[in-house]
C-alpha cells in the first residue's frame, strides 16, 4: 500500500478538505457515487422482484425474493476478500477502484434492460465490481493518515462515511419514483448513471492520492513475482469461463437453482471459509507476537460486526416490505413510494456523522474516548432497541391497522446512532490493526462480516410472508424480538470482555 506513515506530509495537506488530506475529497465523490448505485438499486430490488410480472416485476415469493437479495448482498461483501487480495498483490489498489467502478457501470445499464437474463447478468456484474472497488478504497482512507493520528483517522473515516450517506441519500428518491412510479428499468438505469459519474470524478481527482495504493506489495524476485501473475491470471481466466457457463446454463433453464438452499449452505460455507483464512494467516504469514493479538481482536470484531449486520440489513428488505405493505403512505392523496423510507438512515447519517466525528476528537482530548469494543456494544444495543420500537409498531398491524411512518422513522434513528458507532470505528480499527502487507485482505475479510450479515438477514427476511402472518399474526412481533434478544445479547457480552479485547490491541484503541 506504500503508507509509510508520513502520508500525511504538508503537500498532502497544502489541499485540504475539511482540514484532511486533499485525496479525501476524491475518495469521498468516488464512494458517494458508487454508493448512489448500490443503494439506488438495493431500494427498489426486492420490491421489483415481488412485484407481479403484469406491472413489470419477477413475481417472486417473498422467501425467494429475500434468499436472492441475500445472497446478492453477501456476494457483493464476499468478493472484498479476493477483491483485496488482488489489489496488494496484483493490480494495486488506485487501479482496483478504476476497474470495479467499470463492472459496476456495466452491470446496473444491464439491469436496465427488460429481461431475466440480463437482470441477474446485472447483478453478477456489481457483485464483481463492488468486491474489486469497495475494500480499497477504504483502505486508501486509512493510507493517508500517518500511525500517530489515530483520532484524526476516525473523523476522517466519519467524513468519508458522510459522503457514503449523501449518495445512499439521494439515490432513493431518485431510484424509487422512477422505479415505483414508472419503470424498475428506469430505476435501475438511474443507478448505472450515478457510478458512470463517480468514474469521471475518480480519473479527474486521483493525482491527489499520490503513491498510496498505486502499486501491489509484492515480494519476491520478478521471476516469482512473473510467476504469480501467470497463475492469477490464468485462474482469472478459468473462473470466468466457469461463471459464464453457469450463467449461461441457469439463464437457458438447463439448470434450476433453488436460492433459499443455496442461501442457506453458503452460510455454512463462508463460516468454514473465515476460519480457513484465519488459520492461513497464522500459519503462512511471518507475523509477530503482537500482530498476532491484533488479528485475533479483528476476528473478534468480526463476530459482532456479522450480528449487527444481520439485523441492520433488514432495511432492504423485511423493513422495506412493512413500509409497502403495513405503513400508511398516503400524503394528501398522494402515495408516497415505500423506498423513499430507505433515505431515512442516510439523512440521519448526514447530520449525526459530524457529530460523532467530532465526540470521538473531542472525547480523546480529554482522554474519555470509549475503546473500540465499547463502541462497538453500544452500536449493537441500540440497534436492538430499534427492533425493539418496531416489535411495537408491529402489534398494531397484528390488530389490523396501518402504522405511521414514524415508527420506522424512530427505528432508523437508533439504527443509525448505532451504526456510527460501529461501522466507521470498524473500518478504522482493521486499518490500524492490520499489518500493513496485509491491510487489503483484511479489509476484505472485514467485509465478509458484513456478507454474512447480510446473508442471514435475507434469510430472517424470507420469514417476512404476508400469507404466514395472516395465519399466525403473533409471528412478526416475534421475528422481531429474537432480533433484539440477539443484538442486545451481543452488546452486552462485549461490554463483559471489553478488558481482555482492549489488553489484545495493545496501543490501539
Amino acid at each position: 500500500m506504500n503508507n509509510t506513515g508520513d502520508s500525511n506530509s504538508t503537500d498532502q495537506y497544502k489541499y485540504s478538505f475539511f482540514g484532511h488530506p486533499r485525496g479525501l475529497a476524491t475518495l469521498f465523490f468516488t464512494e458517494m457515487w458508487e454508493r448512489f448505485s448500490y443503494y439506488g438499486m438495493r431500494a427498489i430490488l426486492v420490491l421489483f422482484m415481488v412485484d407481479a410480472i403484469n406491472r413489470g416485476g419477477l413475481g417472486l415469493d417473498d422467501t425467494t425474493a429475500t434468499a436472492i437479495y441475500g445472497l446478492y448482498t453477501m456476494f457483493v461483501y464476499l468478493l472484498a476478500l479476493p477483491g483485496g487480495w488482488l489489489a496488494d498483490k496484483f493490480f494495486g489498489l488506485q487501479k482496483a477502484i478504476w476497474y470495479g467502478g467499470i463492472i459496476i457501470t456495466a452491470g446496473h445499464f444491464s439491469m436496465a434492460i427488460p429481461g431475466n437474463t440480463t437482470f441477474y447478468l446485472g447483478l453478477v456484474l456489481i457483485v464483481i465490481g463492488t468486491g474489486l472497488l469497495k475494500p480499497n478504497i477504504s483502505s486508501i482512507v486509512g493510507g493517508l493518515y500517518g500511525d500517530d493520528e489515530q483520532a484524526r483517522r476516525d473523523a476522517g473515516f466519519s467524513i468519508f462515511y458522510m459522503g457514503i450517506n449523501i449518495g445512499a441519500f439521494l439515490a432513493p428518491l431518485i431510484t424509487g419514483y422512477l422505479g415505483e412510479g414508472i419503470s424498475w428499468h428506469y430505476g435501475f438505469g438511474a443507478a448505472g448513471v450515478g457510478m458512470l459519474l463517480g468514474l469521471i470524478q475518480y480519473k479527474a481527482t486521483e493525482k491527489y492520492l499520490g503513491d498510496i495504493g498505486a502499486k501491489p506489495e509484492m515480494t519476491g524476485t520478478p521471476e516469482e513475482q512473473q510467476k504469480l501473475f501467470g497463475r492469477i491470471k490464468a485462474g482469472l481466466w478459468g473462473l470466468g469461463l466457469f461463471c459464464v457457463a453457469a450463467f449461461v446454463a441457469i439463464s437457458s433453464g438447463w439448470i434450476t437453482i433453488n436460492p433459499v438452499a443455496i442461501a442457506d449452505a453458503s452460510g455454512f460455507i463462508i463460516f468454514l471459509l473465515v476460519l480457513a483464512y484465519f488459520a492461513y494467516v497464522y500459519i503462512a504469514e511471518d507475523l509477530t507476537t503482537d500482530e498476532q493479538k491484533k488479528i485475533g481482536v479483528i476476528a473478534a470484531l468480526f463476530i459482532f460486526s456479522a450480528i449487527f449486520w444481520s439485523g441492520f440489513e433488514q432495511a432492504g428488505s423485511s423493513l422495506n416490505l412493512f413500509a409497502e405493505r403495513y405503513t400508511d403512505r398516503d400524503i394528501f392523496g398522494w402515495l408516497m413510494p415505500a423506498s423513499w423510507l430507505q433515505s431515512v438512515n442516510a439523512f440521519f447519517i448526514i447530520t449525526l456523522a459530524p457529530v460523532f466525528g467530532w465526540l470521538w476528537v473531542w472525547l480523546a482530548k480529554k482522554n474519555l474516548e470509549p475503546a473500540t469494543p465499547v463502541k462497538f456494544a453500544f452500536g449493537l444495543i441500540l440497534l436492538g432497541l430499534g427492533f425493539l420500537v418496531m416489535m411495537f409498531a408491529s402489534y398494531y398491524v397484528v390488530g389490523g391497522n396501518e402504522v405511521l411512518p414514524t415508527w420506522l422513522i424512530m427505528t432508523y434513528l437508533l439504527h443509525t446512532c448505532g451504526e456510527l458507532c460501529l461501522s466507521p470505528v470498524g473500518l478504522s480499527a482493521v486499518t490500524k490493526l492490520s499489518p500493513k502487507k496485509l491491510v487489503g485482505q483484511m479489509m476484505g475479510i472485514w467485509f465478509m462480516s458484513i456478507a454474512f450479515g447480510n446473508l442471514i438477514a435475507g434469510r430472517i427476511a424470507g420469514q417476512f410472508n404476508d400469507e404466514a402472518i395472516q395465519a399466525d399474526p403473533s409471528l412478526l412481533p416475534d421475528l422481531f424480538w429474537l432480533i433484539v434478544m440477539t443484538t442486545v445479547g451481543g452488546g452486552l457480552v462485549l461490554l463483559l470482555f471489553n478488558k481482555p479485547i482492549k489488553k489484545l490491541m495493545g496501543n490501539i484503541h
